[in-house]
């Protein structure tokens, strides 16, 4: 391997991106592991790729501005929205860099061509960087949907249901970096000595305070290693899970002795927790049909000592109902946007539509499964309401027997958390 520049690379990543089906992260971990670099340009790589798929709205707009006439080509658009992300959304890096490293990279790249355009136009907005900033900032409030990089359906959506200062909130949420949250396995460890070794792996960390997470459960990192090479990550000391997944586990309440299934399990996350929570004093069944997926799960379970038993769609348990089921459904990740990078711009009006069945079907699946006075969480990630509490409607009157517990949705600005919603109902 070699050296290479962290431009370079990014333009590299956001070049095969353009032209694949994968998502970003795939591509670039891909990207990643054929090249050297040093954990600050890693970071750097990342940030580039990250934020100019995020904001990929707004630097159109600014693209369009210069070639209205005009759209560039592909790998022309892909090269330019790298360079004014870094004009305009990364303060330490010099205007000069961000237009001399694009340019190169393309010369790198084998697109000579366009390299004239790149000069051009990046040139002409670090010239008018200020005037520009502020177009930007005004875009924000007279066009939300550009100015904050969001399909505009959704934020009309957003904007009717939530009026205009928390969609405001919502959109600055989704546009910051998701950080890193570990939470603690009992199962190995405890807070203490996971604290003692971070400190010796310089790993650096806040203390968490969420109402439905147990204190010391949850901590945020502020910077650290890789953390897969870390020998506390190898032990299973903790796993990584934002604060907003917690919600459901701890609405489902689980209780040393009982036998609970997690319908839609991979990558384990919840089920891993539910174990936890039990401390392996009961039997935790978690379902998974795709075999690749069951592999990851499997894998999580043994890194954290979870006694949990994988299976396939087969939920029937010869062994008699369950006391517990959780259903954290597939969604719109609507809830999730500034931590899966693409989500935002593979959602579409229809796709609800489609979860909305597979949501239903899930539930109607689970209901059978339950002993008489069982708790049943259904959970998504999602804002939408065709998807949370709509769902819960359309289950009950279709269920007459079972009634609500229990619902909350989470939202990030009120919250400091991602959006998740989560409602226990009663089986009769």
């Amino acid at each position: 391997m070699v050296w290479q520049k962290p431009r370079e690379i990014a333009a590299r990543v956001l070049l095969r991106h353009a032209g694949a089906r994968q998502f970003i992260e795939e591509v670039l971990d891909q990207e990643l592991s054929r090249v050297r670099v040093s954990s600050v340009d890693r970071g750097l790589i990342q940030e580039l790729c990250y934020g100019t798929i995020r904001w990929q709205a707004a630097l159109d707009w600014l693209v369009e501005r210069r070639t209205p006439d005009r759209r560039p080509p592909p790998a022309a658009l892909s090269l330019a929205r790298l360079g004014l992300y870094q004009l305009f959304w990364l303060d330490r890096v010099p205007d000069h860099a961000a237009v001399n490293e694009t340019v190169e990279a393309a010369r790198t790249l084998d697109l000579d061509a366009q390299t004239g355009f790149l000069n051009a136009l990046l040139r002409g907005y670090a010239r008018e960087s200020d005037a520009t900033r502020l177009l930007l900032a005004d875009l924000k409030i007279s066009d939300p949907a550009v100015g904050w990089s969001h399909p505009r359906w959704l934020v009309e959506r957003w904007r009717h249901r939530l009026g205009d200062a928390a969609l405001q909130s919502l959109l600055a949420w989704n546009n910051t970096p998701a950080q890193v949250f570990a939470r603690i396995n009992t199962l190995r460890t405890d807070a203490g000595r996971t604290i003692e070794a971070w400190r010796t792996e310089g790993v650096e960390y806040d203390f968490g305070r969420w109402d439905w997470v147990p204190d010391t459960l949850v901590f945020r990192l502020r910077r650290h290693p890789p953390l897969d090479k870390l020998k506390s990550f190898e032990d299973g000391w903790y796993y990584i899970q934002d604060p907003s997944t917690i919600l459901s586990v701890a609405m489902l309440a689980p209780k040393p002795g009982e036998r609970i299934l997690d319908l839609c399990a991979a990558p384990g996350g919840k089920a891993t927790l539910i174990a936890q929570f039990l401390d392996n004093d009961g039997r935790v069944i978690a379902a998974e049909p795709d075999p690749r997926r069951q592999e990851r799960l499997r894998q999580n379970c043994e890194r954290l000592g979870a006694d949990v038993e994988v299976i396939g769609p087969e939920y029937a348990d010869p062994m008699g109902p369950y006391d517990a089921i959780l259903v954290d459904a597939p969604c719109s990740n609507s809830g999730v946007f500034r931590r899966r990078i693409e989500a935002r711009w593979r959602l579409t009006l229809q796709e609800l539509g489609r979860f909305e069945k597979t949501q239903s079907e899930l539930l109607d699946t689970a209901a059978p499964l339950l002993r008489p006075g069982g708790r049943l969480v259904y959970s998504t990630c999602s804002m939408e309401p065709e998807e949370n509490r709509d769902r819960i409607d359309a289950f009950l009157a279709a269920h007459p027997g079972f009634r609500l517990d229990t619902a909350r949705q989470l939202d990030p600005s009120r919250d400091n958390a991602d959006g998740a919603y989560a409602a226990c109902l009663i089986a009769p």
